[in-house]
């Protein structure tokens, strides 16, 4: 499968530059957010940008919550004017134009940077505040259980490929920087998927060191046909006690989103996942 471009700006920057021992990563792109839409055209930007302001409202402050708060949607006809610059990417780059229509119908990624002063006083207007670009990077210990097979979610695994860009989109979207053990660092953990299914984040501490990173994050993940989807559950240990979250019904995009939402609301000090 090829990597989506947020896909690659999430391995550049949560991935490559962070240091090989545990420490707080810097979210460079923290202004930053991304969306698809069909074409280029000025009809249809005003609402990229208006997705775009939500999800970096979200990003840099760390509380999904704003994705429902009514006061962004007021906020959105004005979202062009708090983008300092944008830019376009053929999702179909390398595939020749066939149709009369030309590239009117071509899905392309808007990448939109925001002018940080100005969010920043959104921010403040909605009694929320920045969470600082200095990040704790989060390793990911997944167990999956699927019809046809159940394995740990590896870094190195062609067949979790798919899984691996869908849980880097989710880390580009929310800015939590992330690390994935390789089949390798799993073996070498002692882990299994009893282990891990059964595992407190706590136990996973030392593992956690040794992949450059500062807190675990453990998940299990079922398919269920009775909820036509995905059952996640999330384990995140900090600020002195564990949570613990749930989505059902889900595709694995959104299984994983649910997952960097709420370690972005427990991280950056806005509660609990679904308060």
């Amino acid at each position: 499968m090829t990597r989506s471009f947020s896909s690659i700006v999430a391995i550049a920057s949560f991935i490559l530059t962070t240091p090989a021992v545990g420490r707080a990563a810097t979210v460079e792109d923290l202004y930053q957010a991304q969306t698809i839409l069909t074409g280029q055209g000025e009809e249809g930007r005003p609402q990229g940008f208006a997705e775009c302001l939500r999800d970096v409202l979200v990003k840099v402050s760390g509380d999904p919550r704003l994705l429902n708060d009514v006061r962004v949607t007021m906020l959105e006809p004005q979202a062009g004017t708090l983008v300092r610059s944008f830019r376009y990417r053929d999702r179909m780059e390398g595939l020749p134009v066939h149709d009369e229509q030309g590239t009117r119908d071509r899905p392309y990624d808007l990448t939109c940077d925001f002018y940080p002063d100005r969010i920043d006083a959104v921010l403040r207007s909605f009694d929320r505040k920045p969470w600082p670009a200095e990040r704790p990077r989060v390793a990911v210990f997944l167990a999956v259980r699927n019809i046809a097979a159940s394995y740990l979610f590896a870094d190195d695994t062609r067949r979790d490929n798919g899984q691996r860009d869908s849980l880097l989109r989710a880390s580009y979207r929310l800015g939590i920087p992330v690390a994935i053990p390789t089949q390798a660092e799993l073996q070498a953990a002692g882990l299994d998927l009893d282990k891990l299914s059964k595992a407190e984040p706590a136990s996973l501490a030392a593992a956690t060191r040794a992949l450059g990173a500062d807190i675990p994050l453990v998940g299990s993940m079922r398919f269920s046909n009775e909820v036509h989807g995905w059952i996640a559950d999330w384990r995140l240990a900090a600020k002195g006690r564990t949570y613990k979250w749930q989505v059902r019904g889900v595709n694995f995009d959104e299984a994983f989103r649910s997952a960097m939402r709420g370690a972005a609301q427990i991280l950056s000090g806005n509660g609990a996942p679904g308060s």
